[in-house]
């Protein structure tokens, strides 16, 4: 079904992206892609390589005249940055690598990072060589890939988009009902947050934590529309549409928390308390002709979709490169030591949102294509018309 890899280094001259399994026909330009990676750059808090990087893709394979070939879709995302570390990351040897290591090398590792275990998973003796790869920078790549699924997405009536809804210990208020475009409203703040109030105390907290040398975390709410019931499975373990998405969350950098509906606040509560009740929904084709009387299941039930919007909160932790660094030990004598100060974010929870839509477009593409699948996108769409059909008659 469909994939998508990325490769890569944070300082390295490019980014790749590539994406397996689209099918053929899907209208798509480089700027719905640019677009995504633009504001994947914004927020309140950011460092200065985003005012180094203006990220734009470059195809590589798999679209000609505007339309996916259903060939693997590959992208170049050049790192503007590489003029400034030649010599640090060349890939070829250099003169002088033998009388000991590069400029930049580091062994006082950070806490909270990857550089210490992966240093000793891979047995180097420079953490550059892994916090490269580590780095943030490589979403780029895969809000590339997400980009190209929401696009086949929003072929069929789905939506993705997000808000952030925590940042620094202030809580965002949620609207009772979200605007119809999300992701325009949201974008429309620095913090990308629907509560102006709280955006202001959230922007006073980042000053501070700057100030501090420190670094916020914070949890963005992910929200998706247009969903017919019954994507995933409740089959087999690894088809439930929940384990795909919380898999998918997970993996983004500095994500320790994910929680679909009411979350970890539906083991404070009873059945009665927790449960959406069902009445009929005539005309509501893509819900099954059904409607939930509330959507604390997030959209969810049985790992599949109900057709109800759904919601995933994502919660990142606090970037782990402080500009008044944490005490650790210096791999190269083992003395304790002050970590290293990486160029770094106060907080990159904004970002998380966007990247977070990317995971979600990915794995919904995955499993409407897995659903309604199909070599050209004309024909995705006949098969989900024909399974909507199916959902018509069986109330008619």
């Amino acid at each position: 079904m469909l994939r998508f890899t990325t490769a890569g280094e944070s300082h390295g001259p490019a980014l790749v992206s590539i994406l397996e399994g689209m099918p053929a026909g899907v209208p798509l330009l480089a700027a719905d892609v640019d677009t995504d990676l633009a504001r994947r750059q914004q927020g309140y808090g950011r460092g200065r390589r985003m005012q180094i990087e203006t990220d734009h893709i470059e195809w590589l394979s798999g679209v000609r005249a505007g339309e996916t070939l259903g060939s693997p879709v590959a992208m170049l995302i050049r790192n503007s940055d590489w003029k400034n570390w030649i010599d640090i990351m060349d890939p070829a040897p250099r003169d002088g690598d033998a009388d000991g290591p590069r400029k930049r090398h580091v062994t006082r590792v950070r806490p909270g990072h990857a550089d210490l275990t992966g240093l000793l998973k891979y047995d180097r003796s420079d953490a550059r060589d892994i916090l490269e790869r580590a780095s943030a920078r490589e979403t780029t790549a895969r809000v590339a890939a997400g980009a190209v699924c929401r696009v086949l997405l929003r072929e069929v009536g789905i939506r993705v988009g997000s808000h952030l809804v925590h940042l620094g210990g202030v809580d965002a208020a949620r609207p009772v009902a979200l605007p119809d475009d999300l992701n325009a409203a949201a974008d429309a703040s620095p913090l990308r947050t629907l509560d102006a109030d709280a955006e202001a105390v959230m922007m006073a907290r980042i000053d501070a934590a700057k100030k501090e040398g420190n670094t916020l975390g914070g949890i963005c709410e992910v929200v998706v529309t247009g969903l017919p019931v019954g994507l995933g499975s409740h089959v087999s373990w690894d088809r439930r549409l929940d384990g795909r998405l919380g898999q998918a969350m997970l993996s983004i950098p500095a994500v320790k928390g994910v929680e679909i509906g009411l979350g970890f606040e539906t083991a404070r509560r009873t059945g009665a308390e927790v449960h959406d009740e069902i009445e009929a929904a005539p005309g509501s084709t893509r819900t099954g002709h059904v409607r939930r009387r509330s959507n604390r299941a997030g959209g969810t039930e049985g790992g599949m979709t109900t057709g109800e919007p759904l919601v995933i909160r994502v919660a990142m932790k606090p970037i782990s490169t402080l500009m008044r660094p944490l005490a650790t030990v210096d791999t190269a004598t083992g003395e304790h030591a002050v970590a290293v100060a990486e160029r770094s974010d106060v907080t990159a929870v904004p970002a998380m949102g966007v990247i977070a839509e990317a995971m979600a477009a990915f794995v919904l593409a995955d499993a409407l294509l897995e659903k309604c699948g199909g070599d050209s996108m004309a024909e995705v769409r006949r098969n989900l018309e024909g399974y909507l059909a199916r959902l018509d008659e069986r109330v008619g």
